[in-house]
């Protein structure tokens, strides 16, 4: 089966995760940018993940500097606000190039099974969202403008989706 697990992610904090080790949890991953104007996102994508965390829901949001130059933050800079001043409390990646030949790999997958805006495959703004089931599977892909709060139902699904599979597969 394809999946996202296949990939690792460097962290803001300078460790690698192996995405293989959310297996089981659905997943929202996002590129952000701290001067972005849809940056009123970053309190909305936190309250979805407190809403949902204890069961099981993930957030994996990766700064990107590749559209206005919205992200002009490096290294402690860029730790500093994402965890003190936004205090973010989801998980956060290293600056990340979602577009061109030295696009993240877990992007470039992203983009290759879903398309975007007039169906272009391209990342074309901070905060694009994409869904991820509890096996790694791309299910949705959201546009910046999408606010977080939308996103609830969809979330839901994917959780009592896992719950009823759990359940069936203890009978």
């Amino acid at each position: 089966m394809d999946n996202i697990y296949r990939y690792s992610v460097q962290l803001l904090d300078g460790e690698t995760l192996p995405l293989k080790l959310l297996s089981g949890r659905p997943i929202l991953l996002v590129n952000i940018a701290s001067k972005c104007s849809f940056a009123s996102q970053l309190t909305a994508l936190e309250r979805l993940y407190q809403k949902y965390r204890n069961r099981g829901f993930e957030i994996i949001a990766f700064p990107c500097n590749q559209f206005g130059k919205n992200e002009p933050l490096e290294g402690e800079m860029l730790r500093e606000f994402y965890r003190t001043q936004t205090k973010l409390s989801f998980v956060l990646g290293q600056k990340t190039l979602v577009n061109g030949p030295d696009a993240h790999p877990l992007f470039n997958y992203l983009k290759m099974n879903t398309r975007g805006i007039a169906q272009n495959r391209a990342i074309k703004w901070n905060f694009t969202k994409f869904l991820v089931n509890s096996e790694g599977v791309l299910v949705s892909r959201y546009a910046p403008r999408t606010k977080p709060e939308s996103l609830h139902c969809a979330i839901e699904g994917l959780l009592e989706n896992e719950s009823r599979t759990l359940q069936f597969s203890k009978l």
